[in-house]
């Protein structure tokens, strides 16, 4: 007979001032997930996501997440394209000063970036970019699954019409927080590479996104939920929210969800901030209860259908 086991105790969700968790001798680092509604207008949205990071620095927060699409949001490709910069650009400079300011790391979660191919190809990389108190590109992450979608009557978008796919997936970065594995928006929908980073020691996974309203009221939670679940990581999602031009709405909802599958720190709508602590003992105690990753059978994944060796 089964016996009922105790609810495992898990972080408090934190949305007013704490003292910084960075500084602390305590195990539980604080992090920050920024909520913004980007338009076409890069000004007005570099001043609305730099005042979140310095509330959240001065909170405490060592970590500050920023959605994808933090830079802006164009009307339609033509737009998108005219205004992307390359990582050496002005506006990654001016973060990176952020960062150094503030003394946090800042995952910015969707940069419309010209690669070094962009003279070439006319087309953009959709980068999750990772700097570190100094200012410093630790990683940067190239989306490798476009969002190409089309529901009738409701929404239609295609990525790959003006943007390349990323070629690799990158390895987790040690911050203050956890390893921390990058993702963005569609990736949400493959779990290979949120096990992928788990095997290569992921602790959080990011997926900065903008959902639309009608994918996102549908898949939005029970996807992030389902991501921690399996790979038994904390998982940070910050996202657009509200109309970003006349032609787009996005859902916000940002959260912060617990191994156990637990949404730990959430937004709701409209800009702003809510804040989690990371509690590294507790994934490892569940790992340790429910040890999924040494139950994996890689030996029988991938080999459906095909005739058994000889």
């Amino acid at each position: 007979m089964l016996r009922a086991v105790p609810r495992l105790p898990r972080p408090r969700s934190l949305c007013r001032p704490q003292p910084s968790r960075c500084a602390m001798a305590g195990p539980k680092p604080l992090v920050a997930v920024g909520q913004v509604t980007s338009t076409p207008d890069k000004e007005p949205n570099f001043a609305a996501c730099s005042a979140l990071v310095r509330e959240a620095a001065r909170r405490g927060a060592c970590l500050v997440f920023l959605p994808e699409g933090f830079d802006y949001i164009g009307r339609d490709p033509a737009q998108t394209l005219s205004l992307a910069e390359g990582l050496d650009g002005d506006l990654m400079g001016r973060y990176a000063r952020l960062a150094r300011d503030c003394g946090v790391w800042l995952s910015l979660g969707g940069f419309h970036e010209r690669g070094q191919d962009w003279a070439a190809t006319q087309r953009i990389y959709n980068c999750h970019v990772l700097l570190d108190p100094t200012g410093r590109v630790a990683a940067a992450y190239r989306k490798t699954h476009l969002c190409d979608v089309e529901l009738e009557g409701r929404v239609s978008m295609k990525e790959s019409g003006f943007t390349n796919r990323g070629t690799e997936i990158v390895p987790p970065v040690s911050t203050p927080a956890g390893k921390l594995g990058l993702s963005i928006c569609y990736d949400l929908r493959f779990p290979e590479i949120s096990l992928a980073l788990r095997r290569a020691g992921a602790e959080i996974l990011t997926y900065p996104s903008a959902f639309t309203v009608t994918t996102g009221s549908a898949h939005w939670e029970v996807l992030l939920r389902a991501r921690a679940i399996e790979s038994q990581c904390y998982v940070v999602a910050a996202a657009q929210t509200g109309r970003n031009h006349e032609g787009r709405a996005s859902y916000g909802h940002s959260l912060v969800v617990d191994p156990w599958g637990t949404v730990v720190a959430q937004r709701g709508e409209g800009p702003g901030l809510c804040y989690a602590e990371i509690d590294l003992e507790y994934l490892q105690r569940v790992r340790r209860e429910i040890p999924v990753q040494e139950h994996r059978r890689p030996d029988l994944y991938g080999t459906v259908g095909l005739p058994a060796a000889p």
